[in-house]
């Protein structure tokens, strides 16, 4: 009896290990992100003139020389444009799904009372030039291949370089299996202590990083606050993962990572 207990228990941690296995030969260009701190959203202030995701933000973030992590999402007429919530009341000030609108249609709206528009992801990119890297975060709601497949029509001329991540395993296992050669990240959080709205066993698999094994990530970005979870933890210390910080909003915060994390996403302040 004890025997079979103990089979049992080993059996339980071996499908454990192997399903938050991430990819173990990582892409050789990954090292690329690394000697960058990364501007979130920009280097933005949004009672500023630059707020986040805006051009003025990401001129900004090349001036001083600073990585970009930047959000896109599509329009109604599948337009990859850079904005993080789905809907504009926050950035807006207006009750509108970004999603249900045209692109034609959003550049009516300002961000954060500026004369920021919403920029697109190609006007990002001419911007930017290659002159730093960027962290592409794909917003996917629901299915992976519209976003992904526009996404990656407008990358595959990018001359600088670039990496995508993403909270949804879809985005993922959509360019693990159509452009693998993109290095691509897992994020994640406590989404319970976050206290987000969703689902809790699609929460759960995914603070846990059980989809792994379907997604195979170069590197994992993990909410720095959480940065004790065991899964987080067996990535980075056993699968030597390249372990992401977001979002560090202090000096401190960023002092007090430096051991858990390699790569750091910052806002609020200026980082030495």
């Amino acid at each position: 009896m004890l025997l079979k207990f103990i089979v049992l228990i080993i059996s339980i941690i071996a499908l454990y290990l192997l399903a938050i296995m991430p990819k173990l030969r990582p892409s050789k260009n990954l090292k690329n992100m690394d000697g960058w701190l990364y501007a979130h959203r920009g280097f933005h202030n949004n009672g500023s003139e630059a707020p986040e995701n805006s051009l003025k933000a990401f001129a900004l973030a090349v001036e001083k020389g600073y990585g970009i992590e930047l959000d896109v999402q599509l329009t109604k007429d599948l337009v990859p444009i850079i904005l993080h919530d789905y809907n504009l009341r926050r950035v807006c000030n207006a009750d509108s799904q970004v999603s249900t609108l045209t692109y034609e249609e959003l550049m009516n709206y300002r961000l954060f009372h500026t004369q920021e528009k919403i920029p697109t992801l190609k006007e990002v990119l001419d911007l930017v030039a290659g002159k730093v890297p960027l962290i592409i975060e794909l917003k996917i709601p629901w299915r992976a291949e519209p976003l992904c497949s526009a996404v990656s029509e407008l990358l595959k001329d990018c001359s600088g370089f670039y990496v995508i991540e993403s909270f949804n395993p879809l985005g993922l296992i959509w360019y693990k299996k159509k452009n693998p050669k993109v290095i691509r990240g897992q994020l994640s959080t406590d989404f319970r202590r976050e206290k987000m709205v969703g689902d809790p066993f699609q929460y759960f698999m995914l603070k846990h990083l059980l989809l792994n094994f379907l997604t195979k990530p170069d590197f994992i970005a993990y909410h720095h606050v959480h940065r004790a979870g065991l899964s987080f933890t067996i990535c980075r210390k056993l699968f030597r993962t390249k372990p992401v910080a977001w979002t560090i909003q202090s000096q401190e915060q960023l002092d007090n990572c430096r051991k858990y994390y390699d790569i750091f996403i910052f806002e609020s302040f200026i980082p030495r």
